[in-house]
């Protein structure tokens, strides 16, 4: 392979749900290769499931079709490659629906890369009986014995492997499922420069540094930042993008004329970004060291990233069990001024009191006063008594085992309209819900083969049919 000795890569998306005409705007005016839509979260993969059960058409982020279709003729006319995790827990699925979206824009001949193999639901027992214990890492628990008949989803978080074979196939877009968010950008770097992961540790630890700044999108240029009174436009916000090269140093950019604004702070804040420990950031393509990345300002909104390091990949991989633990009933409540927080105590007390009247004990409850103590809970301090808010909302949840004592707890929630205070107002209750509760472990990295596949979308949709 030909190293040239520069690419140029941008983020399309980092979230499900995520703005798609910043995309399009980098995929037409960036000059990018590649754009990478990262569309999982940790929970994400256990609801697909659940949707798979349902309908062995679905599983996959809605998103998928959407983004496709505003960004796929971009990507085509503009040779850009297109690699997105949102294939969740049915990539297979995902890929006929991108082929429908490719051959109704008049792009029958586009190559659709479909990588499986990160869904383990199937295989528990298996890897069980080979020896292998899914210890809870938070908690130590030393196997999954007491969730076991209560799994919904178990996925693992895998790494670039499959995205570089769907490349050298070259596939035009490529749909994974619980590909990592770094590795979308990892991979296609690596297989641009012919990086392998036995011989360059450091210059994969680049790519994941890199992809790890932007694999949150809008995140990088203003969002979720102290930076934000600097950000020019937020509601076009333009999505970064880096120019890495061949030695390991990239340069983060956005669209020239972009909304928001990046500097080194919005960099360095995502560097950060749910990092337990930048010294040893462990990912299934690299052990990232950030401890002497130098991030340098080199005009407006172009930041220079130099010093980044990693070691070799783990024998690891990360594992979300997803299981069923129990259900959940929400209230909300409006309660006005005067004295919005003492009504708010009786409202707690009168919730609380009814719910134990009728013999329910929670297996969890909790009381936010919105606008006090939401986010600081119980460190929150009491405001002074001649400090009254004009308002509180009383948000109330209720964790219970079974459905019918969670729908107790929810009736519950609905009394301080009528027994609490004067003033008070709520909205339609919402509905009992089940909780999908996760299980964080590892699994032996040979149990997580990468299956990859590669196909032009008419051929792809003719085969099925």
């Amino acid at each position: 392979m030909r190293m040239s000795a520069s690419v140029r890569i941008g983020a399309g998306a980092g979230y499900w749900g995520d703005m798609v005409d910043p995309a399009v705007e980098l995929i037409e005016q960036g000059g990018v290769e590649f754009a990478c839509f990262d569309l999982l979260a940790e929970l994400t993969v256990a609801l697909l499931t659940r949707a798979k059960m349902r309908d062995p058409g679905k599983g996959y982020v809605p998103d998928v079709e959407p983004i496709l279709r505003q960004a796929l003729p971009a990507a085509r006319r503009n040779d850009v490659g297109i690699v997105t995790n949102g294939g969740g827990a049915n990539p297979g699925a995902a890929a006929l629906a991108a082929a429908r979206v490719a051959c109704d824009a008049g792009y029958p001949d586009t190559r659709i890369g479909t990588i499986e193999g990160d869904d383990l639901t199937g295989r528990i027992a298996e890897i069980r009986d080979s020896g292998w214990q899914f210890a809870h890492l938070e908690s130590g628990e030393e196997d999954i014995d007491r969730i076991a008949d209560r799994i919904v989803a178990v996925s693992a978080y895998t790494g670039s492997d499959g995205i570089i074979d769907a490349l050298d196939g070259d596939a035009d877009v490529v749909i994974g499922g619980r590909l990592a968010d770094s590795a979308l950008y990892c991979g296609p770097l690596m297989r641009h420069f012919g990086w392998i992961f036995e011989r360059n540790p450091d210059l994969i630890g680049a790519a994941l540094t890199v992809g790890h700044v932007l694999e949150c999108a809008g995140i990088a240029t203003g969002g979720m930042s102290s930076q934000w009174r600097l950000s020019r436009d937020p509601w076009r916000l333009g999505f970064p993008m880096a120019e890495m090269s061949a030695d390991g140093t990239a340069v983060i950019s956005k669209v020239p004329g972009s909304g928001g604004v990046l500097n080194e702070w919005t960099i360095k804040e995502h560097l950060l970004y749910e990092v337990h420990d930048p010294f040893c950031y462990l990912l299934p393509d690299g052990v990232v060291d950030m401890g002497g990345v130098e991030v340098k300002e080199l005009g407006p909104d172009r930041v220079q990233l130099t010093g980044m390091t990693g070691r070799r990949r783990p024998d690891t991989l990360k594992v979300q069990i997803g299981y069923e633990d129990g259900y959940l009933a929400e209230g909300r409540t409006m309660i006005p001024w005067p004295d919005a927080l003492e009504k708010a105590d009786f409202c707690e007390r009168l919730v609380r009191g009814r719910i134990k009247y009728l013999g329910v004990i929670p297996q969890e409850m909790r009381f936010d006063r919105v606008g006090w103590d939401a986010l600081a809970g119980p460190v929150a301090p009491r405001p002074a008594p001649d400090a009254q808010p004009n308002e509180v909302e009383l948000r109330m949840v209720a964790k219970c085992r079974t459905r019918s004592e969670a729908e107790v707890a929810r009736r519950a929630m609905l009394l301080p309209a009528t027994a609490g205070p004067v003033g008070t107002a709520f909205g339609a209750p919402l509905a009992v819900r089940k909780v999908i509760a996760l299980w964080p472990t590892l699994v032996p990295r040979e149990f997580v083969p990468q299956h990859v596949r590669v196909q032009a979308a008419k051929e792809m949709l003719d085969a099925h049919h």
